[in-house]
């Protein structure tokens, strides 16, 4: 059940070690009505890229206060932001082009992304075994990706941030690419969204904009939400 699996949830103590003012909210939406881009998906990324580029007013995302943050967040745990962007940097990055009409519910996150300028992911809620929890990688866990359109299995770097779950990683680099066997599909009607908090980001407004837009989509969506508490992974 979408409650019990949300109070599984769990940050490790290594990860605020990274950042300790790292925060986030966990959203279960069921009921959803998935599906490609439409006119109602399309008008949010709308209304959201122009907010973002009146909050750009002509600077590179990487000048935002939070850009800026997470970009240290990925220097802290040995990543690279200029190869691998954290991922509303990269969103911001496409604002003056328009972002691209990926599928209704994935429109409906981005557009709060850049409008609230935090991280958030959506994955298909059926696709996990077990909890998602926040860890630094040991580097031999699992990550399915594609590349050049062909299924691939890459690990992620000793001590990289990830999210994962019983099976391997389902987020590789915090919030820069998720795998594959937990995408967003036509088919999906239970999601999660992950919300990336660092420094005074207001977590609880973007969660409010989140389900707000998904229920303009889907009017019979139900939702839960839930910050994950905290593990030490700590011996002694």
């Amino acid at each position: 059940m979408p409650v019990q699996w949300l109070e599984s949830a769990r940050i490790e103590q290594t990860v605020l070690d990274v950042r300790p003012d790292y925060r986030a909210v966990l959203i279960v939406a069921d009921g959803l009505e998935p599906g490609p881009s439409d006119d109602a998906s399309a008008a949010l990324l709308l209304d959201a890229e122009a907010r973002a580029a009146a909050l750009l007013d002509g600077h590179a995302p990487e000048e935002l206060e939070p850009v800026v943050q997470w970009r240290e967040a990925y220097r802290a745990f040995g990543a690279k932001p200029q190869r691998t962007r954290p991922s509303v940097e990269a969103l911001l990055r496409r604002v003056d082009g328009g972002l691209p009409r990926v599928d209704r519910l994935t429109d409906a996150y981005n557009a709060v992304s850049i409008t609230h300028l935090l991280p958030i992911g959506g994955e298909d809620q059926r696709g996990y075994a077990g909890p998602a929890r926040l860890v630094r990688a040991a580097g031999d866990e699992p990550f399915d990706t594609t590349s050049n359109g062909e299924p691939v299995l890459e690990h992620p770097e000793p001590g990289e941030v990830i999210w994962r779950d019983d099976t391997g990683v389902t987020c590789r680099r915090w919030n820069w690419r998720q795998c594959a066997r937990t995408r967003i599909t036509a088919a999906t009607t239970r999601a999660v969204f992950i919300l990336d908090g660092l420094g005074g980001c207001d977590l609880h407004a973007a969660a409010d904009a989140l389900v707000s837009n998904l229920s303009m989509l889907s009017p019979e969506a139900t939702f839960e939400r839930y910050s994950p508490r905290v593990i030490s992974t700590r011996s002694g």
